[in-house]
């Protein structure tokens, strides 16, 4: 039995200008101690995705529409807010995007990271910062003892994502959802982040939802992968089949984006086009206004996920009829 199973979930923002219908029905699901990597351009969903499972939608304008997300059998979208509490940050645990605005400015590293403890463990001040003391190790901060005590802005962007790695590990979570930890740091800070996260899902044997645009990433870190685009997963596969037999035209166009798939010299690949406006309705296939291989019928019939082969889903039309 998978660890969460996610159904038919929909997730729109009603605003002035519109109801923009940032995930449109997509069904996933995680098994315990894997890794599911979700890729797509910015606007695509994913981290609204995991947004509204760890319920931190504002609402309003955020409405969560339909669905279910079943998390070791409580439904985390319909369950009371005491078990919502028991299980996020404790069980279920976060790593946000950009860690400068995801800590509190105004308090200590060390009341941050021993808050999870004080509210989930119920240990004392003295053990829940021995353990905050030894995750800051842990995640290689060195001369942790001094630096715990330290304000936010008094570490570097690194510092920062390690500290917010900490935080989302030092309850032993048995799912992490990861949305672009390493983003806005530079190659070698990522390579550390990224092995750092597998190194603690081997010893704590954690799943974890990888959200990143960087296929590059997610090649040497994922299990499996699902496509985004406009709301909707529109592949989904094991990596390497992803990878080396890619079948939506989307993928192929990402994989095509990636620097070192390009020839040396040549004018970088970039996707033609800009993503659709969520707040209209959208005909047919959202992809084919940039899409190469577009007929007359992608601009009309919506497609649906279906297999390609066992374990690989697509929506391509052509795909699905042979004609790619």
């Amino acid at each position: 039995m998978p660890l969460l199973t996610v159904t038919d979930l929909r997730t729109w923002f009603h605003t002035r200008t519109g109801v923009y219908r940032a995930v449109d029905g997509i069904s996933f699901s995680v098994e315990r101690g894997e890794t599911l990597g979700i890729v797509g351009e910015s606007g695509s969903g994913k981290s609204v995705t995991c947004y509204s499972i760890m319920g931190l939608i504002p609402q309003p304008p955020g409405r969560i529409e339909s669905g279910t997300a079943v998390f070791d059998g409580v439904d985390l979208l319909h369950c009371t807010p005491g078990e919502a509490r028991a299980i996020r940050g404790k069980r279920v645990a976060m790593i946000f995007q950009d860690p400068m605005t995801s800590l509190n400015p105004y308090v200590r590293i060390s009341e941050q990271l021993i808050e999870p403890l004080l509210i989930h463990a119920k240990i004392s001040r003295r053990d829940a910062l021995a353990r905050a003391l030894a995750m800051l190790e842990a995640v290689g901060i060195n001369d942790a003892t001094k630096r715990i005590h330290l304000y936010p802005h008094e570490f570097s962007g690194g510092m920062r994502q390690r500290v917010m790695i900490a935080m989302a590990l030092i309850t032993k979570p048995e799912l992490l959802i990861a949305d672009e930890p390493t983003t806005a740091l530079d190659v070698t800070v990522q390579a550390q982040i990224l092995e750092l996260i597998k190194q603690m899902q081997r010893e704590l044997g954690m799943a974890v939802i990888f959200i990143t645009h960087d296929l590059g990433v997610v090649s040497g870190l994922c299990d499996r992968v699902q496509v985004m685009y406009a709301g909707r997963i529109v592949e989904t596969a094991d990596t390497r089949t992803l990878f080396y037999s890619p079948k939506h035209p989307y993928t192929r166009a990402l994989q095509r984006s990636i620097p070192s798939m390009q020839d040396k010299g040549s004018e970088l690949f970039t996707i033609p086009g800009m993503p659709p406006d969520l707040s209209k309705p959208l005909p047919g296939c959202s992809f084919a206004p940039r899409c190469d291989f577009a007929v007359d019928r992608c601009h009309v019939d919506v497609p649906q996920l279906a297999p390609v082969a066992a374990g690989h889903d697509q929506t391509c039309l052509r795909v699905q009829t042979g004609e790619l």
